[in-house]
């Protein structure tokens, strides 16, 4: 059997520690060609910009 703790640790101090391990969300931000929500530093998956220039062609469903 492996070692047990001395005494039995509060729901404070075991909540305080698991603070840090909530989810953080998504930073998004708007394309400056579409102006939709796309993820930083990536091309955008709606126009297939990325920094001014057209990275990847994005067949549209119209």
């Amino acid at each position: 059997m492996g070692a047990l703790p001395k005494r039995k640790l509060s729901k404070g101090r075991r909540d305080r520690r698991r603070s840090h391990l909530a989810l953080k969300t998504t930073a998004l931000v708007a394309c400056p060609q579409c102006k939709t929500l796309r993820l930083p530093h990536r091309v955008c998956p709606n126009c297939g910009y990325y920094r001014g220039a057209e990275r990847i062609k994005v067949e549209s469903a119209e």
